[in-house]
């Protein structure tokens, strides 16, 4: 849901209205707040809400422990997230960088203390995310608060309250469309615990799934870049300048995504062996080689086109997309494929690769079909109508 303000905090930045993102930033935090609240049975509930989908009574029990350490982290999401596309659309992502990586360093060390000397385990594992994550809310927010976002930043302001639920539903957008994305693969591993010998098909699928978003994460720096780019460019009415971003992103995704392909295959009888001791696990990873690796280049080209689709304002449109490519096509199909055609783990994941190849293929052609003329002159007047009952106050910013 934070994701609504790469949006609108980023074509205001492009438009010179910079008052309004700290209206914007103090909105979210209010609609994210709310909807932390509103998740916490899901963290109550874990453990009976996965006995329910048929899990291994074990892990149902861990997860369900593990989750009720980890609702302060909720929160702390609630808080982070706006923060970072607040400042991404500024383009202070030196600082940002500067405390991602002291906030790292921390948990690094946190978790060896807790879980190692500690013998805290899984507990001394969430107290440690906690930790880390709360490190870095309060670190963004002094930084703010110090007064390094002149214009964006000029305190609490009670237009926050106005204009909620139009800000909700374009909050809500943003969250279908990258839900619908993340729990995508959160459903692979739901079913996948289905199967026969399940403890170690849920290894190996988690393993994957771990280093796929560590690969992720390089591609959303590249969705964070785009979508901060095109939805500048565009608030500040230079379509051509956001195509030429968008060819420049797209081409350097590509190309990384393939050297990504290339070394999943090149080691994949190695490359699960750090996560696990077990020799099952690290064959039952090694089956999983060639879907892996569509999936690491799939998802090189996947992040950058939803970078543009937020930098737009095209939220709904690619959630309907996502909605129907992933879960009309690509479950029902890796589920086909996995039961009653017996395809197991690969034909799983297999199958739900079509509907990553057919989103991919959409949000291409949607790209290249994009009057981006047209784009500009929507988001001037998206910058209009979210001002709203700010209009007095732009005045007198301008002024001053």
């Amino acid at each position: 849901m934070g994701s609504a303000l790469e949006t609108l905090c980023g074509q205001a930045y492009g438009a010179k209205q910079l008052h309004m993102l700290g209206v914007y930033l103090q909105r979210s935090w209010i609609i994210l707040n709310a909807m932390a609240v509103l998740m916490l049975p899901l963290y109550l509930f874990a453990t009976p809400i996965l006995r329910l989908f048929h899990q291994d009574a074990e892990i149902a029990d861990l997860v369900g422990r593990l989750a009720l350490y980890m609702i302060p982290q909720l929160f702390a999401y609630a808080f982070n997230f706006p923060i970072q596309k607040f400042l991404q659309a500024q383009s202070k992502v030196v600082a940002m960088a500067a405390m991602s990586a002291v906030a790292l360093v921390f948990h690094v060390a946190l978790s060896w203390v807790l879980v190692g000397p500690m013998r805290m385990g899984l507990v001394g594992l969430a107290v440690a995310l906690n930790a880390s994550w709360w490190l870095v809310v309060l670190g963004q927010l002094v930084y703010i608060l110090m007064g390094y976002c002149p214009g964006a930043w000029n305190g609490f302001d009670c237009l926050a309250f106005s204009d909620l639920f139009g800000f909700a539903r374009l909050s809500l957008g943003s969250a279908v469309m990258l839900c619908l994305e993340f729990w995508f693969y959160m459903f692979l591993i739901v079913i996948v615990g289905n199967l026969e010998n399940a403890r170690v098909a849920v290894a190996a699928v988690s393993i994957c799934t771990n280093l796929l978003g560590w690969q992720i994460m390089v591609f959303f720096g590249f969705n964070a870049d785009i979508s901060v780019r095109v939805s500048n460019e565009l608030g500040a009415g230079r379509p051509c300048a956001a195509k030429l971003a968008i060819l420049v992103v797209l081409m350097s995704s590509v190309a990384i995504g393939l050297a990504f392909f290339a070394l999943v295959l090149a080691f994949r009888d190695v490359y699960g062996a750090p996560f696990t001791e077990s020799p099952e696990v690290v064959r039952a990873v090694a089956s999983l080689g060639v879907v892996f690796a569509f999936s690491l280049l799939l998802n090189s080209v996947q992040p950058v086109l939803s970078g543009v689709a937020v930098g737009a304002g095209w939220q709904w449109l690619v959630a309907y997309v996502n909605l129907g490519c992933y879960y009309l096509v690509g479950i029902p199909v890796g589920y086909l494929i996995a039961f009653p055609l017996r395809g197991g783990v690969q034909g799983m994941w297999g199958g739900m690769l079509s509907g990553v190849g057919l989103q991919t293929l959409i949000l291409v052609a949607i790209t290249l079909r994009t009057n981006w003329d047209k784009e500009a002159s929507e988001a001037h007047s998206r910058i209009q109508k979210w001002g709203g009952s700010s209009s007095a106050a732009a005045a007198k910013v301008s002024g001053d």
